[in-house]
């Protein structure tokens, strides 16, 4: 059973991911113009999303290029920022704990937010028997068609953006769209004012360190007052 390809499960997955690509296309269509704007070759960006697929990973690697940081600043701010996967991938595990290393694999590579909030809630609601590596894989995949989609066609469409239209505000503006929801909480607010002042104060560091510092700094600051919170409250 484990090795049988249910394609009804995989097409309900597609259709249930179907809604998530309308945040994730105009998204995918930003962060190839921008990109474009940045310099960056239009292949290169095709690319980037197709292997890396990490919208808002993407948009500090393109911010970070565009800016002339090193190679190594920019892994470490982006495994920063796709650090929750770890997360995610540990409260996936059992559930997928069955299928083999490449089915796994692939379910990795084309892990989301939304593909992850929607798969286990799934897998919640079903009996053991469902088939969980073809309905995820019916998410993810549909999403990454989407997203590479989308910034193949902002990539063609920056190079004919004429030069004089300045397009990185675009970057900062991307990440406000991401922060601002995700700002939920007082740990979380006090995590976000920390990292943006820290930001903004140590722009003069060499390499781009200063967005490593404040990103290191607001990550501890949240986990401290989140913490000291829920010491409160027990």
């Amino acid at each position: 059973p484990l090795v049988t390809f249910d394609r009804a499960v995989f097409l309900t997955g597609v259709k249930d991911a179907l809604p998530l690509t309308l945040g994730a296309m105009p998204f995918g269509l930003i962060t190839g113009v921008t990109a474009v704007g940045m310099g960056i070759r239009e292949l290169d960006v095709v690319l980037m999303s197709a292997l890396v697929f990490a919208g808002a990973a993407q948009l500090a690697a393109i911010a970070l290029i565009g800016s002339g940081a090193s190679i190594w600043v920019i892994a470490l701010t982006t495994l920063m920022i796709n650090l929750r996967h770890v997360m995610y991938s540990a409260s996936l595990a059992p559930w997928l704990a069955r299928y083999s290393l490449a089915a796994r694999s692939l379910m990795a590579f084309v892990m989301t937010d939304h593909a992850y909030a929607l798969g286990i809630t799934r897998f919640g609601r079903e009996d053991a028997a469902f088939p969980r590596r073809d309905y995820y894989l019916g998410l993810g995949w549909t999403v990454w068609v989407a997203w590479v989609g989308a910034t193949a066609v902002g990539a063609v469409v920056g190079t004919q953006v004429p030069p004089a239209w300045q397009l990185d505000f675009a970057v900062p503006l991307m990440f406000l769209a991401i922060l601002v929801p995700a700002v939920r909480t007082k740990s979380a607010l006090l995590a976000a004012l920390t990292g943006g002042a820290l930001a903004l104060a140590l722009t003069g560091l060499p390499f781009n360190l200063g967005l490593v510092v404040a990103a290191l700094a607001g990550i501890g600051v949240g986990a401290a007052a989140e913490s000291w919170r829920r010491g409160v409250a027990a």
